[in-house]
């Protein structure tokens, strides 16, 4: 059954704040020491107070925002009672946010709390995704959560938020759009809406990303990526993702290297796995192929197009300089074989991994792993 599901109120710019406080009383904030510290968090505690409105921040966030962090932040959701959440930040921010509104609706809120997501890089689409992600540092694991009680009420998409984010930063969270995009186009619950979506997303990375990595004050370039975060997370919020995130997931989650970048080393190696360039040509080959028409990478057959964008994505990734494999993000051969065989088990039961194209075994994950630490793309 196909399936389509759009909730959030998109606003471009943060005209649209104003309107949102004109209902607003009490007010939570989820966010992260540095968006306190650098003064980011005004955006939002300057019309608080100008408009009289009673709020608390939790500035707590860290990367990879785990259960004791959650259950902080909830334990003073629930003494404070707001009316309305706002996460202010990166993907972790509203991750945390949307775990900690969804708890505390269950579990001491008297009443639902509107849920309004503004973020500060372009890359999650978490803003508009029913996906969080939580970990657990003590068994080296992240768990996603999906459902759509997760998806933010609001969205408010202001470039003005993103244009001091540093351009490593920049890649890591633009080619995690890109993974979004990609994953996305070739889920096995892709239909004619996410697609839109999504290649919508692919175009615009492929424009604007190396235009914000270069220029970073190019404020055009950096309100189209967060439309292509935002439309990337639509598409992936309904059709769902795949192997890639299967395995960034736990490759993250053991060598603390950031999603965005894991994604990004993987992504060659997850689409060659796909279309079949390390054995023999598969189904998924066409909808590459797709992405290859739709970005002026066609070549004379199904395969060489497919390969073009495996390719393509190899070198557009190498001139962001994120690393090209899992050994140049500093992992020592000796720490990736001890947890070589527990991050294929991860990444196979990864819920991401189910609509993944292509039907994988733990043996097929453990070998892409491999592949994808020593550099090993396939050969044209």
């Amino acid at each position: 059954m196909d399936y389509f599901y759009l909730k959030t109120q998109i606003f471009t710019g943060r005209e649209g704040l104003d309107d949102i406080l004109a209902r607003v009383k009490k007010a939570f904030v989820v966010t992260d020491p540095f968006m306190v510290k650098s003064g980011m968090s005004e955006y939002l505690t300057l019309p608080f107070e100008q408009k009289g409105i009673e709020y608390q921040v939790f500035s707590e966030v860290s990367p990879d925002p785990d259960i004791s962090l959650v259950a902080k932040a909830l334990s003073m959701m629930q003494e404070f009672q707001p009316e309305v959440v706002f996460a202010l930040g990166g993907g972790s921010a509203i991750d945390a946010a949307k775990a900690v509104n969804y708890l505390y609706a269950r579990g001491g809120g008297t009443n639902k709390c509107r849920f309004i997501a503004i973020p500060t890089t372009s890359g999650t689409g978490s803003e508009v995704s029913k996906f969080a992600v939580i970990s657990d540092p003590e068994k080296s694991a992240k768990y996603p959560l999906v459902m759509d009680d997760l998806i933010p009420d609001v969205a408010i998409l202001d470039a003005e938020l993103v244009k001091s984010v540093p351009p490593s930063v920049t890649a890591d969270t633009g080619i995690d759009v890109l993974t979004h995009a990609i994953e996305a186009f070739v889920s096995t619950k892709a239909n004619d809406f996410t697609d839109a979506a999504a290649e919508k997303a692919i175009r615009l990375v492929r424009d604007n990303l190396l235009k914000v990595y270069q220029q970073p004050g190019n404020l055009e370039a950096r309100q189209k990526m967060h439309h292509a975060s935002c439309l990337a997370g639509i598409a992936f919020s309904n059709s769902g993702l795949g192997l890639n995130h299967g395995m960034a997931h736990t490759l993250g989650a053991h060598f603390h290297i950031p999603h965005g970048r894991a994604n990004g080393i993987l992504l060659p190696y997850v689409m060659g796995f796909n279309a079949g360039c390390f054995d023999k040509i598969t189904p998924v080959a066409a909808r590459y192929a797709e992405i290859a028409g739709n970005n002026g990478l066609e070549g004379p057959t199904l395969r060489q197009s497919a390969f073009n964008v495996v390719r393509d994505t190899k070198q557009y990734i190498q001139r962001l300089h994120i690393p090209s494999n899992i050994e140049a993000a500093g992992v020592s051969r000796e720490d990736f074989d001890r947890v070589l065989d527990e991050m294929a088990e991860a990444a196979l039961n990864d819920a991401c991994t189910k609509t993944n194209p292509r039907a994988c075994t733990k043996e097929d994950i453990r070998e892409l792993f491999v592949r994808a630490y020593q550099g090993r793309l396939v050969s044209y």
